[in-house]
């Protein structure tokens, strides 16, 4: 009997694969790759678990030494060849994901897709510290974004004009500028303020680390952290929420794993 989950056509799913949680992926996410006939990966950035999902004839293809051009022809081949392809994304299709380019690619290959959106770090680490970042009174703008490195961001987005909304500010893919991140945040946000540094969320060697402002560089330093990590920078996590759960008695110190 035919599984009715099978996609109804050859083509590419585009799918946010969460941040590393197996366990965050949409119930959609799930029932593609239980059907697909190919799955393309990031190895480094989409947990192995992952796999155990998918069929055991699937091909599946690690992405992690290929370029841009590479994977879009290995899936424009495949989707000739009357098959349908999961193309895992770590976090959301959505951020950060050079999504962007593969569309425009496989649109012009004439390349039917979809996408499926992730959960992604900003929310997972929201999560994991029990806060929500907008909160009634004092803060109801998210703001998403990066430090200029190799991929420059447009002048009008640069961190510290950005940094004067006193919006929760959630920072990606700047841990190696994390200096030039701090000097430009402290241009609007007192030293004291409280950020979580998030490293490999919902991965087993995730760490979690809640620091004043001023020693975020020192803290992203000492732990030796160069990626996969998201910076967070937010009225809501002050005492002023009320008894913040970071300054709970329940919590260790600086969200170090607890044993208990």
């Amino acid at each position: 009997m035919k599984n009715n989950l099978a996609p109804q056509q050859s083509a590419v799913y585009i799918v946010g694969a969460g941040p590393g949680d197996p366990d965050l992926l949409t119930v959609k996410a799930q029932k593609l790759l239980a059907v697909a006939d190919v799955i393309l990966f990031a190895d480094s950035l989409v947990p192995e678990q992952i796999l155990q999902l998918c069929r055991q004839d699937a091909e599946i293809i690690r992405t992690a030494n290929k370029t841009l051009e590479e994977i879009v022809a290995l899936m424009v081949e495949r989707v000739r060849s009357h098959k349908s392809v999961v193309r895992l994304h770590s976090g959301d299709p959505s951020l950060y994901s050079a999504v962007h380019e593969q569309m425009c690619l496989l649109a012009e290959a004439n390349i039917p897709f979809e996408v499926v959106p992730g959960i992604s770090a900003f929310q997972a680490a929201a999560a994991k510290l029990k806060i929500e970042l907008t909160v009634p009174g004092l803060v109801q703008t998210i703001i998403l974004t990066r430090i200029s490195g190799r991929t420059q961001v447009p002048p009008h987005e640069e961190l510290a004009t950005l940094a004067a909304h006193q919006a929760s500010l959630c920072l990606y893919l700047s841990a190696r500028h994390v200096e030039n991140a701090q000097a430009k945040l402290l241009e609007h946000y007192p030293a004291e303020t409280p950020i979580a540094i998030c490293f490999r969320l919902g991965w087993p060697d995730e760490k979690i680390r809640v620091v004043p402002l001023n020693q975020m560089a020192e803290c992203t330093r000492q732990e030796k952290l160069i990626r996969t990590t998201l910076y967070l920078i937010s009225p809501a996590l002050t005492p002023a929420t009320g008894r913040s759960r970071l300054y709970h008695p329940e919590h260790s110190h600086l969200f170090r794993s607890s044993h208990h």
